[in-house]
């Protein structure tokens, strides 16, 4: 059996790991392993007609070339957003325009060609590795005939369908660490600080992280912001602090009452590129108060770096289950933990619904902090 493997979307820490524990499963059974570079873009600019020329975007993973790679974060096969069924002009690969292009420059569907090219490579299943739009892709492909077999992958633990996604517990470690630390300066210069964390439609870690590290204040996604009655909540947290300074944290995709969340220019898929809530929350503080903003966007440091033991974990479990499952016969699935244990569920569960933060178990809207309504039975993370 010859099986691909490709990691799509954003990087998150315990990639590499689940590559790893893929390529030596499905070695221990003989099979071939095939990693895509740059995720859905690989197959996309594969060119069976040019078998040579598109080398570069495969990798032939062996236990050998995988031994280290889960001591590191990132991705060995390297990582692109970008979705086949919706191809823009700028992304399709010149040999695919006669055949694909659109008369009006709209995006391109190239499902055929990715269908070309895993039986060109006689691929006879795919495990994808990623978040929203990489599986709904592998789930498109799925009811196209090709055995799919998905693992979730995002800091923001956003995929519909199961409780836990590869990368959040080092997103959130990360971000617990770096706020802490922040609280020195913080302090110092008796200031308000107000830290931006990723968090586009769901605003779980900031809360998650922002409870851990016990800030005054956390603004997530879900909640609009309303200026004036913040500015009142964190200078009076300020004023309660035996070393005059208050700490908030605020999801990049959080936004002012009767306003949307920020974002100019477009990703590869399209989306908006959010950022810069902090800011204006920070400057509209200082205008209103006059004290001093410390400013700081965490960033691509929330997901850089070695994964922490229960994304290595969790990674491992994940590539491991996905190579047994295949052996057993079974596909068209994603892997998951619900409830504390792992399972799969059907591989087109994540486009079934939106996973959001349950304000009304974990959050209050009015103070603008987390608020565990209920611990007892609750699973670890308290989703």
């Amino acid at each position: 059996m010859r099986i691909g493997i490709l990691t799509g979307g954003g990087d998150v820490p315990g990639l590499n790991a689940c590559i790893k524990a893929v390529t030596r499963r499905a070695s221990e059974l003989g099979w071939d392993v095939i990693g895509f570079r740059r995720g859905w873009a690989g197959p996309l600019n594969y060119n069976p007609d040019d078998p040579e020329g598109s080398e570069k975007y495969l990798v032939h993973l062996t236990p050998a070339m995988v031994r280290t790679i889960d001591r590191t974060g990132g991705t060995k096969l390297h990582t692109a957003r970008l979705h086949p069924h919706e191809v823009k002009a700028g992304d399709m690969p010149e040999f695919l325009k006669a055949k694909f292009a659109t008369d009006d420059g709209s995006d391109a569907d190239c499902t055929p060609h990715i269908l070309r090219v895993l039986d060109h490579l006689k691929i006879d299943a795919m495990i994808t590795i990623g978040g929203d739009g990489t599986l709904s892709f592998s789930a498109h492909l799925h009811q196209e005939g090709v055995k799919v077999m998905s693992i979730p992958k995002t800091m923001d633990n956003d995929v519909f369908g199961t409780d836990y996604c590869i990368g959040f517990s080092t997103a959130v470690t990360r971000s617990v660490d770096s706020l802490q630390q922040l609280r020195t300066s913080t302090g110092s210069h008796e200031r308000i600080a107000v830290v931006e964390m990723f968090g586009r439609n769901s605003g779980e870690t900031a809360l998650i992280s922002g409870y851990l590290a016990d800030m005054d204040r956390v603004l997530i996604a879900e909640v609009p912001i309303d200026l004036d009655k913040l500015t009142d909540l964190i200078v009076e947290d300020r004023a309660a602090n035996s070393a005059n300074y208050a700490m908030m944290v605020v999801s990049e995709g959080a936004y002012l009452v009767g306003n949307t969340a920020l974002g100019k220019s477009t990703d590869e898929t399209g989306q908006r590129e959010l950022g810069g809530i902090g800011q204006i929350v920070g400057e509209e503080i200082k205008k209103r108060t006059g004290i001093g903003i410390i400013g700081q966007n965490l960033g691509y440091l929330m997901r850089s770096g070695a994964p922490d033991a229960l994304d290595v974990m969790v990674a491992k479990a994940y590539g491991t289950m996905a190579v047994q499952m295949l052996a057993e016969g079974r596909f068209g699935l994603m892997m998951a933990l619900r409830d504390g244990n792992y399972c799969a569920v059907p591989a087109d569960e994540c486009i079934k619904g939106i996973k959001r933060v349950d304000v009304a178990a974990l959050y209050d809207p009015n103070a603008y902090r987390p608020r565990i309504a209920k611990v007892e039975a609750m699973p670890m993370f308290l989703y």
